[in-house]
Order: structure tokens, then sequence, then C-alpha cells
């Protein structure tokens, strides 16, 4: 019999050399982020601190994902005591206290009847699940038949085959081609630069209108669900017109089809509600919420079914064979031991009050960058959930060219600033933590600031 050996970990300060790099893939493009790595070694409150020491304004949450702050002890005390208990329950078998106290909680906060929950590990698993739900109850209900998805371009709903099918962001989808058949897709609601040429309140809401003009093409017989972000996120914080959310709540009622909110990133009080479905006063018949619900403390996503829906999976066992989804860290009594504890901090402490007062906070100072830089063309978002898109012409809404990828410059300059932000080419958002005070609201802004102010002086030299 042979001991194993476990050979000496690499220091921390080690993780930042490509030799090392080159055993591990991150989002980004491997060889291009080797050149300056991004290694985060601890966190507290709204900062991160890298490997070096440098310290950085969480102006992101991580990814939308740190509501109640790094370091809580709130939530790490809890997740504490849950480790002395059970750290793992048996989803074959049945389930645990904590993921039916949290799925009951949820259940009473939820709005209109949303009531019944099917717990994952992250966003992709429960919009694939909400997906799923939607064609098995069409099938137990006798419309087999329905089984189409509509869905937007610019969305993004996951990196599963069925989630990524759903999404309409071409630079994730083209290189995983060919996808799941099924999938429709029609513009997003963008006011800023309509796809029909219209101009709002004029437009007679058409990027809304034409959803139910599609499906009518299609025939309503063949779709199961219509799913959207209440708030787009990849397409540059898509905040869609107060008419929008309730024309497809009509539609779908129309034609007996499930509308699902993707609410991944605004729910967990994002918006300045706990759920985009009370901001926007419309409520969903499937609700899928991750990132936040946890803080970033654990792995955990919920869908939440409206009782109608969840009621058709009940049955005979002969007929029915309930809900056909499962994954083995479903309801972690860890995970779950953290969702508590997050929503009781959200909900004790106000948070969502805090989102929308800090969020108009927020956006007072982009309208004073806007003023005082002239290349921001609009603001969009709600709460701290917001971006603003930059153009070279206000007038014309001229976009910097593509070379110049004015926003990632900006974003780039402003994590070497000290600030981690959402950058993409032609915008640049902010997703702080629920508990971020006026002090730090105006920092991030001011780092931002200071960010644009550098890039524009290198580019009009």
């Amino acid at each position: 019999m042979t001991t194993a050996t476990l050979p000496d970990l690499i220091s921390d300060a080690q993780t930042t050399e490509e030799r090392f790099l080159r055993h591990i893939f991150v989002r980004d493009q491997m060889a291009e982020w080797s050149k300056h790595p991004l290694v985060m070694a601890r966190a507290d409150g709204v900062h991160y601190w890298d490997v070096a020491g440098k310290r950085y304004l969480d102006a992101l949450s991580g990814i939308y994902v740190v509501s109640v702050g790094h370091n809580n002890r709130r939530v790490i005390d809890a997740i504490r005591a849950q480790f002395d208990t059970l750290c793992f329950s048996p989803p074959m078998h049945g389930t645990n206290p904590l993921a039916v106290q949290l799925a009951t909680l949820l259940a009473e906060l939820a709005p209109g009847d949303l009531s019944a929950v099917k717990f994952q590990c992250g966003g992709s698993e429960v919009t694939e699940a909400a997906l799923k739900l939607a064609r098995q109850y069409h099938r137990l209900t006798g419309r087999p038949g329905k089984y189409k998805v509509l869905s937007r371009y610019l969305s993004w709903h996951g990196s599963t085959m069925g989630s990524l099918s759903a999404s309409g962001l071409k630079s994730r989808k083209t290189v995983n081609e060919p996808l799941a058949p099924g999938f429709l897709h029609v513009f997003p609601p963008t006011c800023y630069r309509c796809p029909f040429g219209k101009a709002y309140p004029d437009c007679g809401i058409t990027c809304a209108t034409i959803v139910n003009d599609v499906i009518e093409m299609e025939d309503p017989d063949t779709v199961a669900a219509v799913i959207v972000e209440p708030i787009g996120h990849t397409g540059g914080i898509i905040d869609p017109p107060p008419e929008y959310l309730p024309i497809l709540r009509e539609v779908c009622d129309r034609h007996n089809i499930l509308l699902i909110f993707d609410e991944i990133i605004t729910g967990a009080g994002r918006t300045g509600h706990l759920f985009a479905a009370e901001t926007f006063g419309v409520t969903p018949d499937v609700l899928c919420t991750a990132k936040g619900i946890a803080g970033g403390y654990a792995p955990l996503s919920a869908m939440i079914c409206r009782q109608p829906i969840a009621d058709a999976f009940w049955g005979p066992v002969a007929e029915n064979p309930g809900f056909v989804e499962g994954h083995t860290f479903e309801g972690n009594p860890i995970s779950c031991a953290a969702g508590l504890a997050v929503l009781r901090e959200i909900l004790e402490n106000d948070l969502c009050a805090n989102a929308r007062k800090q969020g108009q906070r927020l956006r007072e100072g982009f309208e004073q960058l806007a003023r005082k830089h002239g290349v921001i063309g609009d603001i969009r978002g709600k709460g701290l959930f917001q971006g603003i898109e930059f153009v070279r012409d206000l007038k014309t809404k001229e976009r910097f060219p593509a070379e110049v990828s004015f926003g990632v410059k900006v974003g780039r300059r402003a994590l070497a600033n000290g600030l981690l932000t959402r950058f993409d080419p032609h915008w640049i958002a902010f997703g702080p933590p629920l508990v971020s005070t006026a002090e730090d609201i105006d920092e991030m802004v001011a780092i931002l600031d200071r960010s644009m102010g550098e890039v524009l002086a290198e580019i009009l030299v």
C-alpha cells in the first residue's frame, strides 16, 4: 500500500504567474487576461483586495451577487452553525428543514400566488428548470404541442444548453451552435435605439405588441412560454417602458402561455423591491432568482411558480411523474441557511429602501457626469442596477468607433483606479451591494469620473 503525497500549494503571490494561470480557465480570453490578471484575496463590506494588497470598490457586487456585503457576520454565523448540524441531505429521497423553511418564506414574500419553489445552485439551472416546467406543464394539462419558447435578442439566460438556446447574445451563442430547437427571438425594448425606428411614447409599444404577432404567426398552440429579464443586462441595461411587461402579461394570458421572469440579477432587492415583478407591478407565472439571494456565501437559486401550475404536478403516480428535473445540490442545507440569513438582512434592515435611496443618488451622479463629459447618451435601470451608454455625438447618438472600444477602455481604467464595474464597448454598468452608503456611491462615481476623463484625454490627443 502506497501513501499519496500532497504537493505543496503555491503561494498567493504565485497565483498571478502565467505558468500557474495555464491550469485554470476564467471567463475572459486567457492570453489577454493573463497579461494583467485580477486575483482577489479578501473582501469586506463593499471592498475587495487583490493578492498584491490593492483595494477595489465593488460597484458590481462581484457580479450582482454580494447583496448584503462581503464578510457579513450574520450570514457567516448562520452557515457555521449549519455546518455542525447537516451539510448535505439526499436529494433523490427528500429534502431538509431549511429548504422547506426557505421555500415557505419565499412563497410568502413573492408577489401574487407564486408559491411553489424548486431550488438549484445557479441561474442557468433555474432558467433551464423553468423552460422544462413550461413544457411539462402543458403536456400534463393536455396540450403537448406547446413546446416553443419565445425570448429576446441581446438577452442572457444562462450557460446550459436550454438556457443558452433561449439567450439572444450572438457572441456567446455562435461558438456553441447548433443549439436546441424550438426557440424564437424578438427584438428587445431598446427605446434609446428603437429597432423599429420609432420614438416613445408615440410608438404603440411595438416591441411588446409584436410578440403577439410572432405568436400568432407561429401558432399559439405550439408556444409554451415567453421568458424575459424585467431589465435586460447584456444588451446594456435594457429598461423597458412601463407598458411593456403588462402587455406581455396580457398576451400570454390570451394564448395560455407561461410568462417567465428571469430575475437572476433583478431579484433579492436590486431594483428597490424584493423582486422586479413588484417594481413593475406585473406577476409572472414563473419567477427565477439567484445571485443575490444567498449573497455569494453559497451557491443558491430558486424557481418560483404559481400555485395552479404546481398543482398540475400533483396526481396519481401512474399518470403523473411529477416535475422531472433535478440536480445534486438542490436545496442544499448550507445554501439554504445562507439564503435565510440574507433575506433576514434585506428585510430587517430594509435594504430595498436603501437600494431605492442610493439608486437615486447613483442616477444623480451619472447625470452629473453626463453634463460634465458630454459622452453619456442614456442612463438606464432602477435601484442599484443602472448603466450608462456612451456616444460620441449626443444629437445623432453616433457611437465611438468599434476600434476605440470606449466603454472597455473606461472600465479597464476604472479597474486600474480601484473600481470594479461591468463594461462593454459601448456601455458600463453598476450594481453595488445593497448595503452601500451615500459615501460609497459618491466614491464610486468619483472614480468613474476620473477614469472617463483620463480616457477622453487620451483618445482626443
